[in-house]
C-alpha cells in the first residue's frame, strides 16, 4: 500500500492510496526535459527525445510502487506542447497504478513563472509549494522546492521550519525505517553549468545531517550522475533524464565524486528495501540504445 502524506504550514493530511502492486521499489528520475534549441549551442544532442522515451518505458515495465521526478519535467513549463508527450508517459503510469509525485524544475518557470507552476501543478496535483512528503512502506520522501528565487521571503522560511519539524516527526515514528530527500538543484556538483547549490546547502543540508534516518539526498539540474559524501551520508546527482549532458570540471579544486568513473549518459534511480537496508541501483542506458543494464550499486544499512 502506497500512503501519501502532504503537509504544509496550513494543513497536515495523511491520505491511504492502494495500488495494484505488493512493490517496494521506489523509481527516482530527473531532467526529462526535451533539449532546447539554445541549449545546443553549448552540449552537443544525442538522441535524448529517444532516450527519455525509452527510461519512462523501462520504468514502466518494472512496474515500481512509486515514481519521482526531481524536476525539468519538460523543457518549458509554460508551453502547452511542452507537456503533450509528457501526458502520454503519466497516463500510462496513471493506467498501471503507479503513483508519480514531482519536485519543481527551474525549466517549469522558465519564461512564465506563474503560468508555468500552474500547469505543472496540474499534472501533479499532490504537489505543495513549500514541501511534501510521500511515504511508501517505511520509506519517507519529501520532496523540497529548491527555487528559491521563486518563493516569497515568508514561504521560503516555512518550507526550512517544515522541513525541520517534519524530520524530527518522521524521526520519531516507528513505523519509518529510511527517509530520503529529494529537491531540483543539487547542493554539490561539478557541473560546470549547474555547479554546486549554495543556497541548498544552506537550507537543506544541515537538517538532513542532523536527522538519523535520513539516509540519501537526491537531486538533478546537473545532467549527469555524481555521487558526494557528508558525515557518513550519502548525496546522489541523477540528472539523466533526457536533458543534453552538460561537462564537468576537473583538476584542482573540484569536489571529490566517489564515482568518478561512472558517467552514463542517460540513467535514473531505482531504490529497493531489504528488510533494513536499502539498496540503491543506478540503471543506465547501454550506449548502443538495446537496452539498459545495471550501473552503480549503493547499499545504505538501517
Amino acid at each position: 500500500m502506497l500512503i501519501s502524506c502532504y503537509a504544509d504550514a496550513a494543513r497536515s493530511q495523511v491520505v491511504a492510496t492502494p495500488v495494484r502492486n505488493d512493490s517496494t521499489e521506489l523509481i527516482f528520475v530527473s531532467d526529462t526535459q526535451a533539449p532546447l534549441w539554445v541549449e545546443r549551442f553549448r552540449t552537443k544532442p544525442h538522441n535524448n527525445r529517444k532516450a527519455t522515451d525509452m527510461i519512462f518505458e523501462d520504468i514502466l515495465h518494472r512496474h515500481p510502487a512509486a515514481l519521482f521526478m526531481l524536476g525539468d519535467v519538460v523543457s518549458l513549463g509554460y508551453s502547452k506542447r511542452a507537456w503533450e508527450k509528457m501526458d502520454k508517459h503519466l497516463e500510462k503510469f496513471k493506467d498501471k497504478g503507479i503513483a508519480v509525485s514531482a519536485a519543481l524544475g527551474n525549466h517549469e518557470l522558465m519564461g512564465r513563472p506563474g503560468r508555468g507552476q500552474k500547469k505543472f501543478e496540474s499534472h501533479f496535483p499532490r504537489y505543495i509549494n513549500t514541501g511534501y512528503v510521500e511515504v511508501v512502506d517505511s520509506i519517507a520522501v519529501i520532496l523540497l522546492n529548491s527555487n528559491f528565487n521563486s518563493l516569497s521571503a515568508k514561504d521560503d522560511s516555512l518550507q526550512v521550519s517544515w522541513y525541520r519539524k517534519r524530520l524530527k516527526e518522521l524521526d520519531a515514528d516507528s513505523s519509518i525505517l529510511f527517509i530520503i530527500t529529494g529537491c531540483h538543484h543539487s547542493p554539490y556538483s561539478n557541473s560546470k553549468l549547474a555547479g554546486s547549490s549554495i543556497a541548498v546547502q544552506k537550507r537543506f543540508v544541515p537538517p538532513f545531517l542532523n536527522s538519523k534516518k535520513s539516509k540519501l539526498f537526491l537531486s538533478g539540474h546537473s545532467h549527469n550522475f555524481e555521487h558526494y559524501q557528508q558525515q557518513g551520508k550519502n548525496f546522489l546527482v541523477i540528472g539523466g533524464g533526457g536533458g543534453l549532458r552538460q561537462p564537468l570540471r576537473t583538476g584542482a579544486g573540484i569536489l571529490a565524486d566517489l564515482a568518478p568513473d561512472y558517467k552514463p549518459m542517460f540513467h535514473y534511480l531505482s531504490i529497493k528495501r531489504f528488510n533494513k537496508q536499502l539498496q540503491v541501483t543506478s540503471q543506465k542506458l547501454k550506449d548502443d540504445f538495446s537496452g539498459f543494464e545495471n550501473g552503480r550499486v549503493l547499499d545504505i544499512g538501517y
